[in-house]
């Protein structure tokens, strides 16, 4: 069932705002007499609930298995009986797309609120629970948490549709996330799946030997390309075989980046397996929507 991202600067309120969210989705939930909507739950997932410490922040390998932690939780609690509220700090653009993909993979629909709560008043806030020992994160994590975010940009697919709610709204826009997430007559809304997170079963001997070959000779062609075409911003990598090209971030692209995409392509298709022949196309979308996230 649908996901609801919460984003915002530390401090800003957003489990107040995933607490709002979730008391008017059982409300709806209990007074609907559509039969298939009464069989919704809603599930808040946060770094308390999980057990993961603030301080998780102040260096990257925690900050790394925090987030892989909290995606797990999501993934595992996806289904088409919960409307999942991921309320985290989910600062990060590349972050808020695996879980759109996420969502897109099980066929439902996501939403962004990015709760907009001023860094000063932020400031504020993370100071009096620090001083009261409620919560709150150390000044240096609060800082360079301001300083790393990506605010939400409702012209991304990954971050549409965008909600914004501001410090001094009493609730966020409820029935409208609602209507985004569930429909406004109550019945489940059903997302085609992208082609890169499309699930299909595996027909084909050596699968996974051509869905790893295929990704790796497209990856060295980028490399190459690169090499070929030292300090040129961008560029067009045409793929051998295929009419597609992958349009390049200005920044060069690593070997480990390119990599690290790469590894995560076939873990959303190695269960349930794509045709050979379209291992190629399929990639090249992959990495064009995750290059994006780099300009």
């Amino acid at each position: 069932m649908p996901l609801v991202l919460l984003s915002g600067y530390p401090s800003s309120g957003k489990t107040f705002r995933s607490q709002q969210l979730a008391e008017h989705f059982k409300a709806n939930i209990d007074s609907s007499q559509d039969a298939r909507t009464q069989k919704l739950t809603v599930r808040h997932i946060n770094d308390q609930d999980l057990g993961l410490p603030r301080d998780v922040y102040h260096a990257a390998r925690p900050e790394k298995d925090a987030r892989a932690s909290f995606s797990s939780a999501i993934k595992r609690e996806l289904s088409c009986d919960t409307i999942v509220i991921a309320d985290g700090m989910n600062y990060i653009k590349g972050f808020r797309y695996q879980l759109f993909c996420e969502a897109k993979a099980v066929q439902t629909p996501s939403c962004v609120v990015h709760v907009g709560t001023p860094a000063d008043k932020c400031r504020e806030l993370n100071g009096k629970a620090l001083a009261a020992k409620t919560g709150g994160y150390a000044l240096e994590d609060f800082e360079n948490l301001i300083f790393r975010y990506e605010e939400p940009n409702g012209m991304a697919r990954w971050d549409s549709p965008l909600f914004t709610v501001l410090y001094e709204d009493d609730q966020p826009p409820c029935e409208a996330i609602w209507d985004a997430i569930v429909g406004s007559d109550g019945k489940a809304k059903v997302v085609k799946s992208h082609q890169a997170t499309a699930l299909r079963p595996a027909t084909e001997q050596n699968y996974l030997y051509e869905l790893d070959k295929t990704t790796s000779e497209i990856v060295s062609q980028i490399i190459a390309w690169q090499k070929d075409h030292p300090g040129e911003a961008g560029g067009q990598v045409p793929v051998q075989g295929s009419e597609q090209v992958i349009d390049l971030p200005v920044n060069t692209m690593s070997l480990p980046q390119l990599q690290r995409l790469r590894r995560q392509f076939i873990a959303l298709n190695r269960q349930h397996n794509l045709s050979k022949g379209r291992i190629s196309g399929l990639f090249v979308d992959y990495l064009n929507d995750a290059l994006g996230l780099q300009d």
